[in-house]
């Protein structure tokens, strides 16, 4: 009796381990596919992300620094950056500025760093183009699957925004290489398929940033722009919808975009790096190879139209100005800039050298565009815009200083020609036929 409950019982536990066995391995391999599936989702939105805790092993992973190096590394947080960035100094002196680009809601990104990794191959890709290299930022690493890219930190340079907002001095010499500088960039490349090509191409299986037509015009406002814009900024949009001719002027500006080199696309003083030793690298004698000054953050470059990156420096030096006005109700606009701490005549020369100094090294293109000036004037009141558009999104505001801006703006766009002495100092046919002698 005992033995026959006993082999019952072996067979009831038989069975349910059975049961449970097969219970077991459904779960595991659920199990399995959940992880694998986690995985998978993992590899598209849960990508890695950088932090002062593990910046210092990640560079040790990818072999850009030594053990020793890394356990004394310091690292610093770079604020006001619109991407995450972070400055590493080792004991060795060297220093890495490492970015990653942030991602959106849905965990995607633009892929501007990979447009931006993009530029520096095609320097070392064409040897042509390789004396660039010294007069732009130095990218020696990018990690593409977590949007990563790392520099050699330039501690010897430092912004000419900050320059020229410090010292409030403007010298010519400067402008005199930055139009050099950027003529060279754009004479090269110039009306060159392969460089195109190189520029244009896409990470597999990815939409990569690509940097449209800017003069695209506003849109006309809708119901919907009450819930997206404040109320200072509907004052703007309004002033815009009123002006017929801007909105002319703009549309011109959209119906004749001509790309037909490699641009920056985001060339502004603060993109633009100048070395401590400037005065004894422009002495007589030295050349822009001497590296006195560098372009950086070309996330945005493209084939694109060379008018619209003196257009975007050019409205950098006037930001500068109109920046600086004596602004209230009671006071007339005309008098508003006239009484600006920083007065325009004080830019004039630089913008006029900066020219200058462009059209010589690169004659070519007032051949190839007769009113290259003229559309020069144009986009630097298109950059105008755009940098009350900024104002409006990230201040939330548009003050009587936005309003002059919008006013100067819009003559350079709608009269362009006439406005030609206003930004220069000095009439077109003097521009174009005068040589750049830097003080």
């Amino acid at each position: 009796m005992k033995a026959r409950e006993k082999d019952v019982k072996n067979s009831l536990l038989f069975k349910f381990g059975n049961i449970f066995g097969l219970f077991g391995k459904y779960y595991r391999n659920l199990a399995y596919l959940l992880s694998s599936q986690c995985s998978l989702i993992g590899n598209f939105t849960m990508a890695f992300s950088l932090s002062s805790q593990n910046i210092s092993q990640y560079l040790l992973d990818s072999g850009l620094c030594k053990r020793e190096d890394s356990e004394f590394a310091k690292v610093e947080p770079q604020e006001f950056a619109k991407n995450f960035n972070l400055l590493v100094s080792f004991p060795n002196h060297c220093k890495l500025l490492v970015k990653q680009e942030r991602r959106s809601q849905n965990g995607k990104t633009a892929h501007e760093f990979f447009n931006e990794w993009q530029f520096h191959r095609l320097l070392q890709y064409f040897p042509d183009l390789s004396s660039i290299g010294s007069w732009v930022s130095e990218a020696i690493y990018f990690d593409e699957h977590n949007s990563i890219l790392v520099y050699n930190y330039l501690s010897e340079y430092f912004d000419l925004a900050s320059f020229y907002y410090q010292e409030q001095v403007f010298p010519t010499a400067i402008a005199n290489t930055v139009g050099t500088v950027l003529a060279v960039l754009h004479c090269l490349t110039f009306n060159r398929q392969e460089y195109h090509d190189f520029i244009a191409q896409m990470p597999e299986g990815k939409l990569r940033y690509q940097f449209g037509n800017p003069a695209q015009r506003l849109k006309r406002i809708g119901p919907e722009i009450f819930g997206s814009v404040p109320a200072a900024g509907l004052k703007f949009f309004i002033l815009y919808q009123r002006y017929q001719s801007l909105q002319s002027a703009i549309a011109d500006l959209e119906t004749h975009w001509a790309p037909c080199c490699l641009t920056h696309n985001d060339l502004k003083l603060n993109n633009i790096l100048v070395h401590q030793e400037w005065q004894q690298l422009s002495s007589p004698g030295k050349s822009p190879d001497d590296g006195i000054v560098r372009l950086i953050d070309w996330e945005r470059c493209a084939w694109g139209d060379p008018a619209f990156d003196l257009g975007n420096l050019f409205a950098s030096y006037l930001g500068i100005w109109l920046s600086s006005l004596v602004v209230d109700p009671s006071i007339e606009l005309e008098e508003s800039l006239r009484l600006a701490v920083i007065p325009l005549e004080v830019l004039q020369p630089s913008i006029a050298v900066l020219t200058q100094a462009y059209l010589k090294t690169f004659p070519l293109i007032l051949e190839y565009r007769c009113d290259f000036l003229k559309r020069v004037v144009q986009f630097a009141g298109l950059a105008l815009i755009h940098q009350i558009e900024a104002m409006i999104h990230y201040q939330k505001s548009f003050n009587n200083t936005g309003i002059c801006m919008l006013q100067v703006a819009k003559s350079l766009l709608c009269r362009p020609e006439q406005s030609m002495l206003t930004v220069f100092g000095i009439p077109e046919t003097d521009l174009i036929r005068c040589n750049s002698t830097p003080s």
